[in-house]
């Protein structure tokens, strides 16, 4: 076998594991490889789930491309645990020593990467580490984090039997929205966390983890309480712990818990009884 065939072989390996860790079964003939798409032929806005088993319908969310038209290459996914692991921590180290944005990296104590086991039914997808996650190196570990452990727990689920992590990895000063700019340089870093954590389902929180993951400019308020899907895993938006907080009202709670129980009946769980319904 020559050079080139053996480079080839190994992309085309890395390729299909790259689509087995996004959920993908199979692979119709006919169907274009990624560096063969047309770019005009590509949709401009997000991809959905095939209805579920459910009076929910999958929405269709009309927006521009956020990010580049091309799909970001993945690298060959290891197929052992110990492999992944290994990659994970590699993929860590890269993380941390990022330099792309610059006031970013000028202000970090340190990054947060995530947390949680691999192969994890649900995957939590945040927008960027607070003050408390930027000292700790955890995401999700302040007052918001504490909120969304009690609503994993509410579910039925334990925190640590569930992935969290953020679409940035650096706290932006002040607590402020992460620029397009600032999502753009860390998005790749998500697409190849998500391929080596293979989680079951994900639930972005809040506006810039929902318009990072759809590619959309439409805000959480309109991509709730629908089915999406992320690289073949269903996908659903609420609102981010941080909000329900800043919301005297309560009605972002009761929305919010409304979204879980949406998620539960995907997953096939039981609902939890009204009265841990009322306490949300």
């Amino acid at each position: 076998m020559s050079d080139a065939e053996q480079d080839w072989r190994r992309q085309l390996l890395g390729h299909v594991a790259a689509l087995r860790a996004s959920g993908v079964l199979f692979v119709p003939k006919q169907m274009p490889l990624p560096w063969q798409s047309d770019p005009a032929e590509k949709r401009d806005d997000a991809s959905y789930a095939a209805a579920p088993s459910s009076p929910l319908e999958a929405a269709s969310v009309q927006s521009g491309r956020l990010f580049s038209e091309e799909a970001v290459e993945l690298s060959a996914v290891p197929v052992t645990i110990e492999g992944r692991q290994q990659a994970l921590a590699e993929l860590a180290g890269e993380v941390a020593r990022c330099r792309r944005c610059e006031e970013l990296y000028a202000t970090r104590t340190q990054t947060v990467f995530g947390v949680g086991p691999l192969d994890p039914e649900i995957c939590f997808v945040g927008e960027a580490p607070g003050a408390d996650e930027d000292r700790l190196g955890e995401p999700f570990v302040g007052r918001a984090g504490q909120l969304l452990t009690r609503i994993i727990e509410a579910m039925g689920l334990r925190r640590e039997d569930v992935y969290i992590c953020n679409i940035l990895k650096c706290r932006p000063p002040g607590n402020r929205t992460p620029t397009m700019e600032e999502c753009r340089n860390c998005f790749p870093f998500f697409e190849r966390q998500f391929a080596l954590v293979r989680p079951r389902y994900l639930v972005a929180l809040g506006n810039t983890a929902a318009r990072a993951l759809l590619q959309t400019t439409a805000g959480v308020t309109k991509l709730r309480g629908r089915i999406y899907e992320y690289r073949g895993v269903p996908l659903i938006c609420t609102y981010h712990p941080a909000a329900l907080l800043r919301d005297p009202s309560g009605k972002m709670k009761r929305e919010t818990w409304e979204d879980m129980k949406m998620l539960l009946r995907l997953m096939g769980r039981p609902i939890p009884n009204s009265r841990q319904d009322d306490n949300r």
